[in-house]
């Protein structure tokens, strides 16, 4: 049984989308960054103020190398899993690629109180996501199965993409 892969930037709805997936597809719901904290015991902020992005996303790559070799799974990947290619391609080879799309204001108004998101820390949250948008959205945008979550409830995402699983 092939995985989901659920990609693409933060407050795109890729828990939220991916829970709601996993139950409607009888499939398990793995979210990359909380297993990276359970296993670390220290949120991701704490990981990147104290080893660096680096570290963490050394983590990461151990952890897409694992969670490719499993079956019935959905995946819900950190926004930046995508700036390694071989991520990419393991996931691929096991599983449906899916990229979640938002609006830069989307994205704010749905991150806007998270005090989780180290890309954000500090002032200015806009100008930070669209600087890191920027820089991933050709990586995101190269990925096969592409979907907009602006304005759509978590059912009408989850609905789609077990839409698309079903044909894959």
């Amino acid at each position: 049984m092939r995985n989901i892969v659920l990609i693409g930037f933060m407050g795109t709805g890729k828990t939220s989308v991916g829970r709601k997936l996993a139950t409607a597809l009888g499939l398990s719901f793995v979210d990359m960054d909380a297993i990276i904290e359970e296993r670390e015991g220290r949120p991701i902020t704490e990981i990147f103020a104290t080893d660096g992005e680096p570290y963490f996303r050394d983590l990461e790559r151990n952890l897409v190398c694992e969670l490719a070799a499993r079956e019935g799974l959905v995946v819900g990947t950190g926004g930046g899993v995508v700036l390694n290619p071989d991520n990419l391609s393991d996931f691929a080879a096991t599983g449906l690629l899916v990229c979640l799309q938002a609006s830069p204001e989307t994205i704010l108004d749905r991150v806007a109180h998270d005090t989780t998101r180290p890309l954000l820390a500090g002032e200015d949250k806009m100008k930070k996501i669209l600087g890191i948008l920027e820089s991933r959205q050709p990586l995101y945008a190269a990925l096969p199965h592409q979907v907009d979550t602006d304005g759509l409830t978590i059912a009408e995402v989850s609905e789609h993409i077990r839409r698309l699983y079903a044909a894959d």
